[in-house]
């Protein structure tokens, strides 16, 4: 593959680490992301105002970038590419939340210019839906249980013990990059266990 005579130091290391990265190398993907991984956050922080919603959209903004690293040309910085991915990605979570986002104190007006108020439902779930809820979480189990034993503890951690990452950083005595990196790995095996078994269903 040519590459852009262009490219700056950093970004021929980065064109390198993706090319270990799409050839399995965990290392690469971890050092990839603690490279990025603040310099993502503030500038989605920036635009959503909202830590937490930062920070899902940067695990989420990796995410998309490793499932599509081999689309990666080095025609351009790698980081051109990823800041793209999660810049496009924010736009669209900032156009759903608004889409879904209305009072619920205030009365709107229907068609016919009638009021209408909004009623909102009990948290309490009803019996029915608590037996749907335990089966997804036995369905869950039984998906996470086909996972390597690594990804397997480290969802475990993550989704059932609801740990931070800084948490299971230190349980597992992993550099946080790589625990990150790894749950995004993790995220994709069971994505495709589940689409097979729906497949197969």
């Amino acid at each position: 593959m040519e590459v852009n005579p262009n490219l700056s130091e950093k970004a021929q290391v980065d064109f390198k680490l993706v090319q270990q990265a799409v050839k399995g190398d965990q290392k690469a993907y971890a050092e990839l992301m603690s490279r990025y991984k603040d310099s993502i956050y503030f500038m989605l922080l920036k635009m959503v105002n909202n830590r937490d919603d930062a920070e899902d959209l940067t695990i989420e903004a990796f995410g998309k970038a490793f499932k599509n690293l081999h689309q990666y040309t080095p025609d351009f910085a790698f980081s051109t590419w990823l800041f793209k991915i999660a810049t496009n990605n924010c736009i669209d979570f900032i156009r759903r939340k608004r889409k879904y986002t209305f009072s619920i104190d205030k009365s709107m007006e229907n068609d016919s210019g009638q009021e209408m108020q909004f009623e909102i439902k009990s948290p309490m779930l009803d019996p029915e839906e608590k037996m749907i809820k335990k089966q997804k979480a036995a369905l869950m189990r039984d998906v996470v249980e086909k996972l390597k034993p690594r990804y397997k503890r480290l969802v475990e951690l993550r989704y059932f013990q609801e740990r931070s990452y800084e948490e299971i950083a230190d349980e597992l005595q992993l550099p946080l990059g790589t625990v990150k990196a790894q749950l995004f790995r993790a995220r994709e095996f069971l994505y495709q266990i589940l689409k097979n078994q729906e497949e197969q269903i």
